[in-house]
């Protein structure tokens, strides 16, 4: 079987890599067309008490919405903090259960992980953990979900990229209907409290405006 590793589509990942992934993960959303300047802006993998309330209140000072999505296993442990994301008009989307990546089981366990998940995120709305999933895994989900890629994976989560280049890379790739991944994860706590208000502002600079999914 063709898999397509995870390295591909990380820090250095290229425009042809990209193009590659889109036509091996065809029925995938990488990007909402449109003729309109819009931003869907997404993070993955919380929500986090340390950092989620902290992004949900610059999303607030900045009027945009975004779409969360969240582990069971974080959901479960932080029902008030997902109830949250909701009440403030954010929208939420099914990371499985325990972020588990689709190359490492097989079909039925990971069909379990999403729908254990699904008990805690009402949704229709699913992104794989590590974009990492197996064509008989993504056949049966495309039943319940659209599976959500991305356009622009800002890497917020590398010690290697400074908030700077991280910005930077926005600037280049921000296109008309861009999904754009961040992170509300410890890992990406420095980068993303740094680089977030920033994108936001250039994003209105530029005559874009946030989109839900």
């Amino acid at each position: 079987m063709f898999i397509i590793h995870y390295s591909l589509i990380t820090v250095h990942y290229s425009l042809f890599t990209m193009r590659l992934l889109r036509l091996f993960y065809r029925g995938f959303t990488w990007r909402r067309k449109t003729k309109e300047k819009l931003i869907y802006l997404t993070f993955d993998d919380g929500p986090s008490p340390e950092l989620t309330p902290l992004i949900l209140d610059l999303l607030d000072e900045y009027g945009w919405k975004a779409t969360f999505f969240c582990t069971g296993e974080k959901v479960q442990k932080h029902p008030e903090l997902y109830a949250e994301i909701l009440n403030r008009g954010h929208r939420t989307g099914n990371h499985t259960f325990s972020h588990l990546s689709g190359f490492a089981v097989g079909i039925d366990e990971y069909l379990a992980d999403v729908r254990k998940a699904s008990e805690y995120i009402d949704s229709n709305l699913f992104r794989p953990p590590f974009g990492r999933i197996r064509l008989g895994q993504k056949k049966q989900i495309k039943q319940d979900y659209e599976i959500v890629m991305w356009d622009l994976l800002t890497c917020d989560y590398s010690k290697k990229l400074t908030p700077e280049a991280i910005l930077n890379k926005i600037k280049r790739q921000s296109r008309k209907g861009s999904i754009v991944l961040f992170h509300d994860s410890l890992k990406a706590r420095n980068n993303v409290l740094a680089v977030l208000p920033r994108a936001i502002e250039f994003w209105n600079g530029e005559g874009y405006r946030y989109e839900l999914l």
